[in-house]
């Protein structure tokens, strides 16, 4: 039984991580919210709403249609927020309800390089291939911008494969990506990566245990039971 799962955990984790470092390439819901200690990914879903996990640090600055974070470019448009909603019952030492609604100064101007992305409604499917980008930095150092655009396509874990791989009991609310690997990656990525399945947002990376974009075990906040909370805090504010 034992060997039998972890063959399926291996061919869950369908790797193909890709980078991508030209100026004319953007993931246009992604965004870029500089903050300090570290940055973090955020997912426009709406003109005026960017979605994050609530373990992230408060942005001092929101940027979109952004390529390389440590190069600023003229398609790039920079903004401030108006409002953060962290979602009440956010555990910031079990990082359960791990989202964070994020109102920006004024709504985006939607074009070829930014634009918006649909909140998942319903769970996924297990067939569904995802898609998950996220930024990583060539060589680390404090408070600076990464400067790869990053990202790998994967099938989640069943909710079964996901208690396995972690040995403990996992909310319903979680959604499981990649495999145990053998050594741990270096590689620094920035944090509340988006994973897109079926052109739906499904779900933002709350931790994971090495590099998410080399298959490394990787947790997620499942969207869709939070969908009522979402569209309620954009129709109110």
């Amino acid at each position: 039984m034992e060997s039998c799962l972890i063959f399926i955990l291996l061919r869950a984790a369908v790797v193909l991580a890709q980078t991508y470092e030209t100026e004319d390439f953007t993931v246009p819901y992604m965004v870029y919210l500089q903050s300090s200690p570290e940055p973090c990914v955020g997912s426009l879903i709406h003109p005026e709403w960017v979605l994050t996990a609530a373990h992230c640090p408060l942005p001092f600055k929101i940027r979109l249609g952004v390529y390389q974070p440590s190069i600023k470019n003229k398609k790039e448009q920079i903004l401030s927020n108006s409002l953060i909603v962290p979602y009440p019952q956010f555990n910031a030492h079990t990082l359960e309800n791990d989202l964070m609604m994020i109102k920006l100064s004024k709504a985006a101007a939607v074009n070829t390089y930014v634009g918006t992305i649909a909140i998942a409604m319903e769970p996924l499917t297990s067939n569904d291939s995802c898609f998950i980008p996220t930024w990583r930095w060539n060589a680390y150092r404090n408070q600076s911008d990464p400067d790869i655009l990053t990202w790998i396509n994967q099938h989640a874990l069943t909710h079964y494969e996901c208690q396995y791989m972690l040995n403990q009991r996992v909310a319903v609310n979680i959604m499981c990506f990649g495999q145990p690997l053998s050594s741990i990656s270096e590689i620094m990525e920035v944090s509340a990566a988006p994973a897109i399945c079926g052109g739906r947002l499904h779900g933002i990376l709350s931790w994971s245990k090495g590099s998410v974009t080399l298959g490394s075990e990787a947790f997620f906040t499942a969207i869709h039971p939070y969908a009522r909370w979402i569209l309620k805090i954009i129709n109110s504010y």
